[in-house]
């Protein structure tokens, strides 16, 4: 497969030493999350981090403030959801199948949350997949996998393939076209929808037409790359909460330098045109730059884009947020691209 690059920045900085500055629509979300007197996660025991404020809370806090609707269904009156259980490497595992409007069946993108493989869930990241379905114009399923430290590393690989296999295999009965499929993430879970790519790619497994990588781990060898350097004390996910994520999730050095961590030395030849998408001051930029270039080596098909002035996990605030609105139609219209007949 030749190699395609689409490399776009929109008003975003990567040169060393750059200040970064948040738009004023994303501040007024930080805002809300200080306001809402969290605790440094880095700090707590899992349980304590696990209910600890969100961004998705503050951005609710927002719209609450404005004096708007924060329900799902008035956010995105065009997509409803129904909560399932399908089956999963070691058990029942629950998702959320979002259905757009219109008659199917529909392509169907498979959707893995973010929260470092340790805090988070489907209800957390609820508008990037929403706000996705709408879009691309997909049923995009969303997968509860299991968390470490419960199921350290790689439970939260295995159950993401094994959500993918069923799917694959089960698409039809959820209105979906099994012949259209799609992986997407934000991320420690854009770290799974690359791996589960590759996974497919090595057991025989129907390949993903494309996949969807929102501010993805790349690797977590590598702590001083530009990014972690720049936006190391970024909010809401800084360098001292990958860490501390990162401790909780490996059992060993091994585990940090296996493939499916460490996504910029994998094997990444072979797979379907990959769509990654960073935010500016996020430390988890440079990873999404290594893999754009990783992937580039190995001759995929890839798009990188990068929006200035946002944070990571912006990519669910399309209710309040501009450039999370623009990047979940940019994400949609790329899926739309590649989810073709």
């Amino acid at each position: 497969m030749s190699s395609t690059i689409r490399d776009i920045r929109v008003a975003a900085s990567e040169e060393p030493g750059t200040d970064h500055h948040a738009d004023r629509d994303m501040q007024d979300v930080l805002n809300e999350l200080v306001a809402l007197n969290g605790v440094a996660i880095e700090t707590l025991d899992v349980a304590a981090a696990r209910a600890q404020p969100t961004p998705a809370d503050a951005v609710r806090a927002l719209l609450r403030k404005k004096r708007r609707n924060s329900s799902p269904a008035a956010l995105f009156p065009q997509v409803t959801s129904v909560d399932r259980q399908i089956d999963g490497a070691a058990g029942p595992l629950d998702v959320r199948v979002y259905t757009p409007s219109g008659v199917g069946p529909f392509p169907v993108v498979v959707y893995f949350h973010g929260g470092g493989w340790v805090i988070a869930d489907k209800s957390v990241y609820d508008g990037g997949a929403r706000g996705l379905s709408k879009a691309a114009d997909a049923i995009v399923v969303s997968v509860d996998y299991r968390r470490s430290p419960e199921a350290k590393f790689p439970a939260a690989w295995n159950d993401a393939f094994a959500a993918y296999q069923w799917i694959a295999a089960n698409a039809a009965s959820i209105n979906g076209d099994p012949a259209l499929l799609a992986l997407a993430g934000e991320s420690a879970g854009g770290n799974l929808a690359v791996a589960t790519a590759i996974a497919a790619r090595d057991h025989g497994a129907t390949l993903p037409m494309a996949v969807l990588a929102v501010y993805p781990v790349g690797q977590t060898g590598d702590m001083q790359t530009q990014s972690y350097v720049d936006s190391a004390d970024a909010k809401p996910l800084n360098k001292a909460m990958i860490t501390w994520f990162v401790d909780k999730l490996v059992s060993s050095a091994a585990d940090a330098s296996d493939p499916r961590l460490d996504l910029v030395h994998a094997n990444l030849a072979g797979l379907p045109p990959v769509t990654i998408i960073n935010a500016e001051i996020d430390p988890l930029r440079s990873d999404g730059e290594m893999l754009e270039a990783a992937l580039r080596r190995a001759g995929v098909d890839v798009t990188r884009r990068v929006y200035g002035g946002v944070t990571h996990e912006f990519f669910g605030m399309a209710a309040v947020v501009k450039k999370a609105k623009d990047a979940q139609e940019f994400a949609g219209g790329e899926l739309k691209r590649h989810l073709k007949p």
